[in-house]
């Protein structure tokens, strides 16, 4: 029996798409939540924890194959981003410790990293720098303390999330030209890929870029 796999970021809506598509494909999961009354009636197994406990961390990632994170931060008006990058090297840590085989997939978005600039002219000059600039300063963080991990890494970066039904095909970006361009993709196809590279791996300790 395979060993379970681990979501953290499960209350929100990306999540939620994970734990259907998980479901669907017979992917037994374990939940890590703040607050698991958010998640009741879940058909899943949902353990207290929090990325800035390290504790909790270390206690339900024993024994997992992997890690979902699909962990994701406010809009902040005011103050320093720090979640994503802070949580994220608790989880590595956790990890290194009690699961050092597993895999670790981590969602952070178009416009971390070499993704800046192909999110067409609205995202790239206005939403991200006037709204998300502090949050993607933290993706960029976030990513580098995933790839600078000795972990079995994938960074997945979606394009702009819909809440529109699967689609079940989309681009897999893993380098850019001058033409390569995101526009959008629904949670529900985000969580489709993530189900199946957790069940069979493509994009080792790599960076893919999904949009429709």
């Amino acid at each position: 029996m395979n060993a379970p796999v681990l979501l953290i970021g499960a209350t929100g809506a990306t999540g939620r798409q994970i734990i259907a598509k998980a479901r669907e494909a017979g992917v037994e999961l374990r939940v890590m939540a703040r607050d698991p009354e958010k998640l009741a009636g879940v058909s899943c197994a949902v353990v207290q924890g929090d990325v800035l406990d390290p504790v909790s961390l270390r206690r339900a990632a024993r024994g997992v194959r992997a890690v979902v994170s699909a962990l994701g931060t406010p809009l902040l008006l005011r103050g320093p981003v720090t979640l994503l990058s802070e949580g994220t090297r608790n989880m590595v840590r956790a990890m290194e410790s009690e699961c050092p085989g597993a895999r670790l997939l981590c969602v952070t978005g178009m416009g971390a990293g070499d993704s800046r600039g192909h999110g067409g002219f609205l995202y790239d000059r206005v939403i991200l720098p006037l709204l998300l600039g502090r949050i993607y300063a933290d993706k960029d963080r976030q990513e580098q303390v995933v790839m600078q991990s000795r972990l079995d890494w994938t960074v997945i970066r979606p394009a702009m999330l819909t809440d529109a039904d699967a689609t079940h095909a989309w681009r897999e970006i893993t380098s850019w030209s001058e033409q390569a361009r995101m526009t959008r993709i629904s949670r529900a196809d985000v969580a489709e890929f993530i189900v199946r590279e957790v069940n069979t791996p493509r994009h080792r300790r790599a960076i893919v870029n999904l949009s429709e």
